[in-house]
């Protein structure tokens, strides 16, 4: 990833700031990256066909084919008025692709989690509000030893609807014993950006995984972080 300057879109209002809600996929794991060093060990026998024998490019412009359709339906959905319909249908199919993803596989943490989580849980009450199933959540945290970070886990079966409805934003914040706006809805999709809006949260952007600067940016996030834990430095610095 080409590394850009964080981008301040709204106001973040760091002073009543309570609550951190963390997505999984791009935004604590690094999904994308996963994702390529599994395609390129099925095309490693090909590499011939490649430049320089390379086929690492070639998997990540496949992996980034086939993120970018979703982020597609997603934003045409939103121009047609079709939200309601696009998100009942990413509810029923997000769990289903969750698991393609990591099933018989080893997870990925992005660089920088680990430690940001550790100089944030004595400030803050956080939360995991993913589109992930209980199961795969939960191996996820369990596998780098994250459970004990998080005051309360939202996955895709919380709640009768999933991002980018509100509902598990407002169920997060609530469990919390937070206000929605006392909260930060921290994701690497449009998703998850229009769920922390609509539940009237503040809301960051991470380009780290599934969506673009373009993307995101239209959305109109509070801020933008080019990874995940440059959040750290937001928040904690005077």
């Amino acid at each position: 990833m080409t590394e850009i300057q964080n981008v301040q879109l709204g106001q973040l209002d760091r002073g009543k700031v309570r609550g951190l809600l963390f997505d999984i996929d791009g935004t604590l794991s690094d999904t994308d990256d996963h994702m390529v060093a599994r395609l390129e060990k099925i095309f490693h026998p090909f590499s011939w066909l490649t430049k320089n024998h390379n086929v690492r490019p070639f998997a990540r412009r496949l992996v980034m084919g086939m993120e970018s359709p979703g982020n597609f339906l997603y934003n045409l959905a939103d121009r047609l008025g079709l939200d309601n319909f696009f998100s009942k249908l990413l509810s029923l199919t997000s769990r289903k692709n969750y698991l393609r993803k990591i099933e018989n596989s080893r997870f990925l943490l992005i660089p920088g989690v680990q430690e940001m989580l550790t100089r944030l849980k004595p400030e803050y009450k956080l939360a995991v509000v993913s589109a992930r199933d209980a199961d795969s959540t939960l191996a996820f945290l369990e596998f780098f030893n994250l459970s004990d970070y998080f005051d309360v886990i939202v996955t895709g079966q919380t709640c009768r609807r999933t991002k980018p409805f509100a509902d598990p934003v407002l169920f997060a914040a609530e469990s919390l014993g937070l206000a929605p706006e006392t909260c930060i809805m921290i994701g690497d999709t449009v998703v998850d950006v229009k769920a922390g809006k609509a539940a009237g949260a503040q809301t960051v952007g991470v380009l780290c995984g599934f969506g673009t600067l373009r993307e995101i940016k239209r959305t109109a996030p509070d801020l933008i972080l080019s990874m995940t834990p440059d959040l750290t430095q937001v928040l904690l610095s005077e």
